[in-house]
Parts: C-alpha cells; structure tokens; sequence
C-alpha cells in the first residue's frame, strides 16, 4: 500500500528566458515580455510528492523534517532570492523555463531520496501557470 505525502515550500527569484542561439527579435517574439534583459521575478510554490510505503515502525512514508531539510538544502539555500540565469550553476548553459526548473529540482532531490520513493515536483510559477515533472 504506497502513501502520498507533501511539502510545500516557496522561493523568490530573478530569470530572463533567452535561447543565445537567436537574434533580439526572435527572442522577443517568442518569449516577450520574459525575455526583458534586465530580468524579471517570481514568487515560485514548490510542491513535493514523495510516495512510498508507510514504515510499519513510523507509521511514516518519509520523516517530513528529513524532507523539509532535504528540499531547504537543495533548493530553497540554492534559489532563493538568486538571479537563476547569473547565480545558479545549472542554469548558466540552460534556459530557466518553469519546466527546466521542475526537472533541474526533480534531479537534485532524486539524488538525495532513497530509491524506494517515488517523486513528482509540481513548481507554480504564477497562480494560474505551473509544471509538473515525476522524471518520464
């Protein structure tokens, strides 16, 4: 029997959507106003789904301290009030698009979470925009 469980956490931050590979024009065409060269901001919401089956000792399917600390350390630390383009190492080479960025913290949790947990990472980027990625 697997069991669902969640956390919930914020960071604020800086990107600018931009392919080097285009002239300005093509830029702002297809990414407009998010492709402003002095950036622009969101207040991101991460949910994280971690499912597995609930520990007979525990009655947990994960400790959520042992997550919360995991998501603070691996992406919160990391993100939070950074310019993604300029500041985070991951996205110097690859465009910080709301889904780059699901799966760049899928990634980064993957590697921290026991394989017998299954993961999906719902990012928002506004209120009515978000991703989804579980790693297919």
């Amino acid at each position: 029997m697997k069991v669902s469980v969640f956390r919930k956490e914020r960071f604020n931050a800086a990107h600018r959507l931009h392919n080097p590979l285009w002239d300005d024009a093509k830029n702002a065409l297809i990414f407009g106003k998010c492709n402003n060269p002095n950036y622009h901001g969101h207040n991101y919401e991460l949910i994280v789904e971690v499912r597995g089956e609930i520990d007979p000792e525990t009655g947990y399917v994960i400790d959520m301290k042992v997550l919360s600390g995991l998501i603070s350390e691996e992406i919160t630390e990391r993100y939070d009030h950074k310019n993604l383009n300029l500041d985070v190492e991951e996205f110097k080479q690859l465009n910080p698009t709301a889904e780059n960025i699901a799966v760049v913290i899928w990634q980064r949790l993957r590697n921290r979470l026991d394989a017998r947990f299954e993961l999906r990472i719902r990012l928002y980027e506004t209120e009515r925009n978000f991703v989804e990625f579980s790693g297919n």
